[in-house]
């Protein structure tokens, strides 16, 4: 048996995962014994979407608004954040200095003693208490101020967009709670919805009542369907996920069985095909450079995903052909933009020819970021220095936004100082021209492959000068996915196969696997 207060706002994907999974087929509703709810929360009204600009004056303007309740008497703010580092930035912004003497701030670092305390503060008159997403599930914000409940009740503030409606759930319960009055509005900020594919134009035609492809009545409408539809996207790469981890879990065990019964035949040929590298000297070596900003999440969603469908390809293909399997090695690398920090603006994984590891390192990446043209500049840099180490044979570029100019890339070094900059392993700029001037020089051809018509310009200029394909990657269409397989595993093929041998292989995976959008 299980006991939740969300059980309605599960999605039909959750839904399947309870009655499937866990087997759990009967669900009781009980009402409430307080009776109907009493938040007050216009979905026409009370979200709020702003750029980058104005996001932080907007969260403040949105707290000093609500306040002051019926009577002009103060209420208590619960401004929830998504994570701690935006928390963080919007407590040493200029736009709170004006009420910041009357804020405090609930983080997970404080002892249990300041966390009680610090909830017991938090709804009482004229308080104001920013906090990470943590603390709006099971923490509970009892009102005993009769002055706040008389003017509304406490108001709760989300800065983000959840991508599970239960989450917002469990938020919009830390007010108006047994019975009582309170209030809730969201404050979002345009660039993190770009993850759930929502542009600036859908809203603005939701406003105005000419978004054509489907009629929503308010943003929250939209807002709420496409972050289902990535919600969908996420449980189909979690339920192949779990299916290869059920794959390699009955392989361990059975080496776990063999080692026991002392079966050392079996046992070394297990430990030889695990830890097999690249039988000498690779004639292939591939750097995956992809976008993981914002709106890119369905991309690495879906690379996870066809990670091990490639190599199995791949595989195939180059046995048939009487080479070698592991005559390949890929190297996934992710670039972000200049309001990322050192850590994440790159990251890479080891080279490897087995795709394990590469679904390992994917996993560990979110998106993050974003900002107009991004820091293709970053990968070139970075595949020219793998190339100075050993030879690289090509680069497969996927992206939705070209790449920095050279002023874009002085001005957004600015956000976070030289001074920073200069204590990075990126002391100085990188500018796209030079780098992509080296590869070229290097021979190294760059396959680029855009997401949006946006990037379509700057990506053909950098495949034609390079030697490589360009191509639309349309990595949010029901065969994105397979678009996505076709595309890399296509190009690795070929670049084992050289001039001599390449088409050849391209045509026997097309043979194989049906027609290419490669």
């Amino acid at each position: 048996m299980g006991v939740t207060g969300t059980l309605k706002t599960l999605s039909d994907p959750e839904k399947r995962v309870i009655q499937n999974l866990y087997k759990i087929r009967k669900n009781t509703f009980i009402p409430s014994v307080f009776g109907q709810n009493n938040l007050k929360f216009i979905e026409k009204d009370d979200i709020m979407i702003e750029n980058s600009h104005d996001y932080f004056n907007a969260i403040k303007r949105e707290i000093s608004d609500r306040l002051v309740g019926r009577s002009s008497e103060k209420r208590a703010v619960l401004i929830i954040f998504e994570s701690k580092h935006r928390l963080k930035e919007f407590y040493e912004s200029e736009a709170l200095d004006p009420i910041k003497e009357s804020v405090v701030c609930l983080t997970e670092e404080a002892s249990l003693e300041e966390k009680e305390n610090l909830i017991k503060r938090a709804t009482s008159y004229g308080q104001i208490t920013l906090l990470p997403k943590i603390f709006g599930r099971g923490c509970d914000f009892v009102c005993h101020d009769q002055n706040v409940a008389r003017n509304g009740g406490i108001h709760v503030i989300q800065t983000f967009l959840s991508e599970e409606v239960s989450e917002e759930v469990q938020i919009k319960g830390r007010t108006a709670r047994q019975g009582d009055q309170g209030s809730y509005s969201m404050v979002l900020l345009y660039s993190d919805l770009e993850k759930f594919l929502i542009e600036k134009e859908h809203i603005d035609a939701v406003k105005r009542g000419t978004l054509n492809s489907k009629v929503y009545k308010t943003v929250y409408d939209l807002l709420n369907t496409k972050r289902i539809d990535l919600f969908k996207t996420q449980y189909e790469t979690n339920m192949k996920y779990v299916e290869q981890a059920k794959d390699r879990h009955k392989i361990a065990r059975k080496f776990l069985s063999d080692l026991h019964s002392g079966d050392i035949n079996s046992v070394k040929e297990f430990l030889i095909e695990e830890n097999k590298g690249v039988e000498g000297i690779s004639n292939s070596r591939t750097i995956c450079l992809m976008d993981a900003t914002g709106s890119m999440s369905h991309l690495l969603h879906k690379c996870k995903n066809t990670v091990d469908i490639m190599f199995e390809r791949a595989a195939e293909i180059l046995q048939d052909n009487n080479i070698s399997p592991d005559s390949f090695q890929i190297q996934f690398v992710v670039y972000r933009n200049y309001n990322s920090r050192e850590n994440k603006i790159l990251q890479y994984s080891p080279w490897e020819t087995k795709p394990d590891n590469l679904r390992a390192f994917m996993n560990k990446i979110e998106v993050d970021g974003g900002w107009g043209n991004e820091a293709i500049e970053i990968g070139f840099w970075h595949a020219n220095k793998e190339h100075e180490r050993e030879n690289i044979t090509q680069v497969i570029l996927i992206g939705d936004a070209p790449p920095n100019k050279k002023d874009d890339v002085i001005q957004k070094r600015e956000g976070f100082g030289e001074d920073y900059w200069k204590k990075t392993k990126f002391p100085q700029p990188i500018y796209y021209e030079d780098e992509l001037a080296k590869l070229t020089s290097s021979n190294i051809p760059v396959h680029a492959f855009y997401v949006a018509r946006g990037a379509e310009e700057k990506f053909t200029e950098i495949a034609t000068q390079t030697g490589g394909r360009c191509k639309m990657l349309d990595i949010n269409s029901a065969d994105g996915a397979k678009m996505l397989t076709d595309f890399i595993t296509v190009e690795i093929l070929r670049n084992v196969g050289k001039s001599s041998n390449g088409d050849a292989l391209a045509a026997a995976y097309e043979n194989r696997y049906g027609k290419t959008y490669a």
